[in-house]
């Protein structure tokens, strides 16, 4: 006999999740299956636009996923004083800018392993976030994250 008074399991984000968390904190996506055959490996939903408070949580969630991440490229119009290399965890992680603006971060593990996350921005809906960060890890995608973002209606904002 069922007990239809038992708590549901749901495998969505709630909304008050990303309105309570702080800067610094990852909240982070990725594909679980190993082919990668997908045009990305997951999402990140940071909560600023400021990389010195975020970049440490993806960092060492990703460690913790991934192994140890050494490098990481990121469109330097979407954020705030990007250093040229920070130190999480106690190792040195390079951070390579460019004004590509694809709405992505690439992350490097060991000398060549590259994956690539969508970055949702901040100040989307949880809503929105989550059908996102859903169409970013389908194992069969081929949208790119600009089209992600404009078909889930996050779109885009520069930091500040």
């Amino acid at each position: 006999m069922s007990d239809s008074h038992a708590p549901r399991v749901t495998r969505l984000l709630p909304d008050a999740v990303h309105r309570a968390a702080r800067p610094g904190t990852a909240v982070l996506r990725m594909a679980t299956t190993h082919d990668r055959r997908g045009a990305l490996d997951g999402a990140w939903w940071p909560r600023s636009r400021d990389i010195a408070a975020e970049l440490p949580a993806l960092i060492s969630a990703l460690t913790e996923y991934l192994g140890p991440i050494t490098r990481v490229g990121l469109d330097a119009d979407a954020w705030e004083r990007l250093p040229t290399r920070m130190t999480i965890d106690d190792r040195v992680v390079h951070i390579d800018s460019s004004p590509v603006g694809d709405d992505t971060v690439l992350v490097t593990r060991g000398e060549r392993d590259l994956f690539s996350l969508l970055v949702v921005p901040p100040h989307a809906t949880p809503d929105a976030a989550r059908a996102a960060m859903t169409e970013a890890v389908r194992a069969d995608g081929v949208t790119q994250a600009e089209q992600i973002l404009i078909e889930t209606g996050t779109g885009r904002s520069a930091p500040g």
